[in-house]
């Protein structure tokens, strides 16, 4: 064996299989790892205070984690000592705010909650409290109120009689990007005229719900029972082939070394995220040369781009600025030979994986602040080889959701695939 030749590696084989070609992928074995247990979720609880130089902090927020479908459950405590009749009214505010720049008028305010908790009229609204100290005009010694404030799961954007619908997006900032989407919760202590009023404000994350169609019925019952996913050749209709392409290279001796690809992405084309993308790749050239160098090498890129857009001025001044664009590649796709189509000298068949990180965000859309994703097969770079550096061969857009489809979960496969990424969202809403 050649010293600098990859180790062998064994993998299931399925009864009728022929070996595989020694020019091919190392082989591997398949491994279900993206089977979890259930995994029960304690709300973490965080506690923000004012103080004034006070001994005690006189007002106190307890506010938990929120998660998807949830409500924002709340407790205030209020500390007046001898009583403290500056105080008019209390409310809390929930925001979410697109922001894409320093300036106020590129801040936009797509969805305001109030909710009322005590007020000194008796004829606005409160919200229940079993504290003695809040029943009058005037608050007294220690106050405590807990409210839940449910969250829209639209919000309209948008002048008079235009008005368009849009999901809430998840919260969203990288250091990179002048765009950011934040959530805060806001309680405001409102005094008299000669009193300067108080506020307590704390951002929180928010985790919309998505979750992608069903797979195909031959996919499912893979699933279910723990060997592979069919290929496109015995499933079609849970595979989706894009047009074929052609990478056109040359070899040293300035031979012609054109190949052939024809990707497959498994339908339906939405994959929640910390699970995985199958892809399935045929390549086809009159050079078995030129496949022997792409199919024994690292350099079939396939892999996940995301795309952020979003214009630095909102409403009708967004069109006299130019839109912002922010593209990046993610998640490249690990590779093995085919166990379903047999490969030889003119054609190779390889299956795939893309596996998404866990913290990506969905693909989302809020007025003029997007984020997209799309599959994207470049050309190839092989030593030896001579194509056009990057050349994007085929792309794709797919979907990112929150959730996994209401069926037995995804089954990873392949290999993971050497991936320089970090947490792609560096905003702690914690």
């Amino acid at each position: 064996m050649d010293a600098w030749s990859p180790p062998p590696y064994r993998r299931h084989s399925r009864q009728g299989l022929a070996s595989q070609s020694g020019s091919e992928l190392p082989r591997y074995t398949r491994r279900n790892t993206l089977v979890h247990p259930t995994i029960v979720r304690e709300p973490t609880q965080h506690v923000f205070s004012l103080s004034d130089g006070r001994p005690r902090p006189w007002l106190v927020l307890q506010l938990p984690t929120i998660y998807e479908k949830e409500k924002i459950n709340a407790t205030l405590e209020l500390h007046a000592e001898k009583g403290d009749s500056s105080i008019q009214s209390i409310i809390a505010m929930v925001r979410g705010r697109l922001i894409t720049g320093p300036r106020s008028d590129e801040t936009v305010t797509f969805m305001t909650v109030m909710h009322p908790i005590w007020a000194r009229s008796a004829d606005t609204p409160r919200t229940p409290s079993p504290s003695e100290g809040t029943s009058g005009s005037k608050l007294f010694g220690d106050c405590v109120w807990s409210f839940s404030i449910p969250l829209p799961k639209t919000v309209s954007v948008g002048k008079s009689g235009s008005d368009a619908q849009f999901r809430l997006p998840e919260t969203f900032s990288e250091r990179e990007l002048g765009a950011s989407v934040q959530y805060d919760l806001t309680i405001h202590v409102s005094r008299g005229k000669l009193r300067a009023d108080s506020q307590i404000r704390t951002p929180f994350g928010y985790v919309p719900s998505s979750r992608p169609e069903q797979p195909s019925m031959l996919r499912q019952l893979a699933f279910q029972s723990g060997v592979p996913a069919p290929g496109p050749s015995v499933d079609p209709r849970g595979w989706k082939t894009l047009s074929l392409c052609k990478a056109k290279g040359t070899l040293l001796q300035n031979c012609p070394a054109d190949v052939h690809c024809s990707l497959s992405l498994a339908m339906p084309l939405s994959y929640a995220r910390g699970s995985v993308i199958p892809c399935f790749l045929s390549l086809s050239s009159r050079d078995p040369q030129a496949l022997d160098m792409i199919t024994a090498s690292d350099c079939i890129n396939v892999c996940l781009q995301r795309r952020v857009g979003y214009s630095c001025a909102p409403g009708i001044e967004k069109k006299k600025v130019a839109y912002q664009e922010s593209l990046r590649d993610f998640a490249k796709a690990a590779w093995m030979p085919s166990a379903t189509m047999q490969s030889d000298p003119y054609n190779r068949h390889l299956e795939g994986e893309i596996r998404i990180p866990k913290d990506f965000r969905p693909t989302s859309l809020m007025d003029h602040f997007s984020i997209s994703y799309s599959i994207i097969l470049r050309s190839f770079n092989v030593p030896g080889l001579k194509y056009a550096n990057s050349e994007i061969l085929l792309s794709e857009p797919v979907d990112i959701v929150t959730a996994y489809a209401r069926t037995p979960r995804p089954i990873a496969y392949a290999p993971p695939a050497y991936d320089p990424l970090s947490r792609e969202n560096d905003f702690d809403y914690n």
